[in-house]
C-alpha cells in the first residue's frame, strides 16, 4: 500500500517525566485509539534517553494493542520523548531498525515532546503552544516554507524551564525555608504545607539532593503553591512571577500574523490544571505580552499529536516543519 491510502494501524508513543504511553489507532480515525501507560519515566544514561529502556516498555505493549486491533504490524510511528532534541542519539540509533523488526513500522518519526504537543493541541495550524509540566518549552511556526520552528527554553530544571512545575515548587520551597530560616521573603503558610508534605525543614535537603527524580520531586509542591495563593502573598507572587516567564517563552516564539489575523496560542501539560491562582495572572501577562494572538484551547494532547503525526505519514500530509532535533522522519 503506498502513501496517500488510509488503512492500517499507527503507533504513538509519548514519553516523558511523568511516564510513558502507547496509542495505536487506523490511519483514518475510524475507530478509538487503543492506549497503554506506565507511571515509571524511560531510564536516561550516558548515551541520553535510553532506547532500550523505552523499547522493553513499548514493544510488549504494542504487540497487545495490535492483537486487540486484530492487526499484525505498524504501517507508521511517531516516537515523542522528552530530551529528544539534546538527549535523543541512542534514539535515533536504535529505534528505527527496532521498530522495522519487531512491528514492522515503514515510516518513523522522532519528535520532541514539544513537537507532538503541538500538534495535539493545534493540529497542523500556524501558533505557538506552551507544553507545562515538570519543565516547560514553547514552540512556534508559522508553516511557511523554509521557516521551521522557533523554540524557547526547555533547557531543564538547572538552566532554564522557567514558570514549570519544578520552577513553581522550588521557588515554594525556598520561601518556606526562608520562613524557617527568619529570613526576609519567607512563608509560613508554604513552610507549613512543605512541613506536612515532606517532613521537618531541616532535613528537606538529604531528602531532595540524592535523589534522581529531582525535577519531579520539585514539581510535587507546585500545587501546594497554587493551593497557598488565596492566603499567602508570598505564594501568589511565585505564581505571578510563573506567568511572566511562560508568557515570554510564547512572546518568542508566536509568530506574528498577517494583516487582519491573530495568531493563535494554546497551553498543554498539567501545569495548567493548577487552576485560576496561575490561569488568572497568566491570561492578564498573555494580553500584555501578545497582544496580537489569542488564547485558544488545546486540541488534544501531545499522545493524540504523536497519532496525528503518525497518520500524516502514511497519508503523505505532514505538514510540520521536519528538524534534525526536533521532528526527523525516517522512511
Amino acid at each position: 500500500m503506498g502513501a496517500g491510502t488510509t488503512t492500517g494501524q499507527v503507533l504513538a508513543v509519548d514519553s516523558g517525566g511523568s511516564g510513558i504511553r502507547v496509542a495505536l489507532a487506523p490511519v483514518d480515525a475510524g475507530a478509538p485509539a487503543l492506549t497503554w501507560s506506565s507511571l515509571s519515566p524511560v531510564r536516561t544514561g550516558e548515551r541520553g534517553v535510553d532506547a532500550r529502556s523505552l523499547l522493553a516498555r513499548v514493544l510488549p505493549a504494542a504487540r497487545e494493542l495490535l492483537r486487540q486491533a486484530g492487526a499484525e504490524e505498524c504501517r507508521a510511528a511517531c516516537v515523542g520523548a522528552a530530551g529528544m532534541a539534546t538527549l535523543g542519539g541512542d534514539l535515533r540509533t536504535v529505534l528505527p531498525g527496532a521498530l522495522r523488526a519487531e512491528l514492522g513500522v515503514r515510516r518513523l518519526a522522532l519528535a520532541s515532546d514539544a513537537v507532538t504537543a503541538y500538534a495535539g493541541a493545534l493540529d497542523q495550524r500556524p501558533g505557538a503552544v506552551v507544553a507545562g509540566g515538570t519543565g516547560l518549552v514553547a514552540l512556534g511556526t508559522d508553516l511557511r516554507p523554509g521557516s521551521g520552528w522557533r523554540k524557547a527554553d526547555g533547557w531543564g530544571h538547572l538552566l532554564g524551564d522557567c514558570g514549570g512545575g519544578a520552577w513553581i515548587g522550588r521557588a515554594g520551597l525556598e520561601a518556606a525555608l526562608r520562613a524557617h530560616d527568619g529570613r526576609r521573603g519567607g512563608s509560613a503558610a508554604l513552610l507549613a504545607r512543605a512541613e506536612a508534605r515532606f517532613g521537618p525543614a531541616a532535613g528537606l535537603p538529604g531528602r531532595l539532593y540524592p535523589r534522581t527524580d529531582r525535577p519531579a520531586f520539585l514539581a510535587s509542591f507546585a500545587p501546594e503553591v497554587a493551593r497557598c495563593a488565596v492566603e499567602c502573598p508570598a505564594a501568589r507572587e511565585i505564581l505571578r512571577a510563573a506567568a511572566r516567564r511562560i508568557a515570554e517563552a510564547a512572546a518568542a516564539v508566536c509568530p506574528r500574523p498577517m494583516a487582519g489575523e491573530a495568531s493563535q496560542v494554546a497551553l498543554t501539560g498539567g501545569l495548567f490544571k493548577l487552576g485560576a491562582a496561575l490561569h488568572r495572572p497568566l491570561k492578564e501577562e498573555l494580553q500584555k505580552q501578545l497582544p496580537y494572538a489569542r488564547l485558544v484551547d488545546s486540541a488534544g494532547a501531545p499522545l493524540d499529536g504523536a497519532l496525528r503525526v503518525a497518520a500524516a505519514l502514511v497519508t503523505g500530509r505532514l505538514l510540520l516543519p521536519v528538524d534534525s532535533a526536533l521532528l526527523t522522519v525516517i522512511a
